[in-house]
């Protein structure tokens, strides 16, 4: 699932082509998306000019002259900006095609993504729309800090890792961050949320901060390419220092990387360096 580092790379490449861009129409191939692309969409979006591109946790918003859209990629969506007359892969679903005949082209093979036009602006959404109204801070904004993870920690009984994965504390601190985040501010990720003090919730929130810009720097962690066809990929898995290497040293102490399941999720550690 593409994360929040992998979701700010794909802002970052398609605003060079978007930004004041004017929209000449849309193509849907196949509409069955997690929610259906209503058929009047098209004609809603044709001839509007792009005002602003901005994300809001894994949602990309795109203003127009009225409305605005709202993209998710799901579990294995992504964008790419190619000519207008190139053919259509399998899964290609949407192109939104561009006047200057470039388009964002939408490919999902398993169709958990979002394409929905909404009558707000976006910053009328992002307070409205029941997806985005009910969000916690970005990660990376001025909102987030270790005080505000203390604070709601106290009152919750559950394991930190969950307690950090829960969009209504922080958006887009996902599982491979999560886990990497926590090994680096030595916490165990099995620890209750609520028995962590203040100091070591600031520099857990630091750290978090860390591990996403150097992953947004590094183009996320997956080999997807999100904007061109001969784009470059996500280096930050070369990085990862415990996500997916149980068994392996860990790169601080030499002991053996372990794994365990938390809250279903995967989750790896070590049992030296993490309390």
């Amino acid at each position: 699932m593409p994360e929040l580092p992998e979701v700010e790379t794909t802002l970052r490449g398609i605003r060079p082509y978007l930004d004041g861009a004017r929209i000449e129409r849309l193509i849907v191939r196949d509409p069955r998306l997690r929610r259906p692309i209503p058929p009047e969409t098209a004609e809603r979006v044709a001839g509007q000019a792009v005002r602003s591109l901005s994300r809001r946790s894994k949602y990309l918003l795109i203003g127009l002259d009225q409305g605005s859209l709202l993209i998710h990629l799901g579990m294995s969506g992504s964008l790419r900006v190619v000519p207008a007359d190139s053919a259509p892969k399998k899964h290609d679903h949407l192109d939104l095609v561009l006047a200057d005949r470039r388009c964002l082209r939408l490919h999902d093979p398993r169709r958990f993504g979002l394409f929905l036009w909404l009558p707000e602006t976006p910053e009328l959404a992002e307070s409205r729309h029941p997806l985005l109204r009910g969000l916690g801070p970005e990660p990376l904004g001025s909102a987030f800090d270790g005080d505000h993870l203390h604070r709601l920690s106290r009152e919750r009984r559950v394991a930190v890792k969950i307690f950090l994965m829960d969009a209504a504390v922080v958006v887009g601190v996902g599982n491979i961050y999560a886990n990497e985040s926590l090994f680096l501010a030595g916490i165990h990720p099995a620890r209750a949320c609520h028995r962590i003090g203040l100091e070591r919730y600031r520099r857990l929130a630091e750290v978090i901060r860390g591990v996403l810009d150097a992953s947004i720097t590094q183009g996320g962690t997956t080999l997807r390419d999100f904007v061109q066809e001969n784009g470059n990929p996500g280096y930050f898995a070369q990085s990862l220092r415990v996500y997916g290497r149980t068994g392996e040293p860990c790169v601080a102490c030499g002991a053996p990387i372990r794994q365990r399941r938390i809250g279903q999720r995967s989750s790896f550690y070590c049992v030296h360096c993490q309390h």
